[in-house]
């Protein structure tokens, strides 16, 4: 059965661990490719809704990076793992509903059951990018080690995949992360 979304050109799978920027980078490419081209979807977003309604939360405190989020992190993880074991596409086919845009940026690709997925859904117009920041870079934007959090699958599960399609080092140097960022453009424009 095929997906519930539309057919996209294009469907880049973002990945990092917590601040390395992937927001800041799906968000800027949105920007540079226009909404009505790019999606930004966030695997995060339907996993917090469903959290929150079961755990009586509020939801848009969850969506933000606040310690209200913080605060909840790894209880939500946990669940969204259980959730995962009985349907590993369940919050893969939530956030593709309705899409219409022929290119989607998934933020926040956490494990290979989310890589599997996409490619078992979309094939070859599927990609993978990794975005890696210097853990100095991630400490000056908030980062701090937790415990449980960052030494978990949800920020570890795709340490040793590898085979990425495209690396973007986004260690702070602004020049060269729009250099990396152009080049992504042009591939994404080259799809259309």
């Amino acid at each position: 059965m095929a997906p519930p979304g539309g057919s996209p050109r294009l469907v880049l799978l973002f990945s990092g661990k917590r601040k390395s920027g992937k927001d800041f980078v799906t968000e800027a490419l949105q920007s540079r490719l226009g909404a009505d081209v790019c999606a930004v979807l966030r695997l995060s977003s339907p996993l917090k809704e469903q959290y929150a309604q079961e755990h009586s939360l509020d939801f848009q405190r969850l969506l933000d990076a606040s310690t209200y989020k913080e605060a909840y992190r790894r209880d939500m993880i946990l669940w969204g793992e259980k959730k995962r074991q009985a349907d590993p596409g369940f919050f893969c086919r939530k956030i593709v509903e309705g899409v219409s845009q022929p290119v989607w940026l998934v933020s926040d690709t956490r494990r290979m059951s989310d890589i599997q997925w996409f490619r078992e859904a979309y094939g070859a117009v599927t990609q993978t990018v990794r975005v890696v920041a210097l853990e100095q870079s991630r400490q000056q934007r908030g980062w701090v080690f937790t415990p449980g959090v960052d030494d978990g699958e949800s920020e570890c599960g795709l340490d040793n995949f590898g085979d990425f399609d495209w690396v973007i080092e986004n260690h702070g140097d602004e020049q060269r992360l729009e250099e990396q960022l152009e080049n992504l453009v042009e591939f994404v424009h080259s799809r259309l």
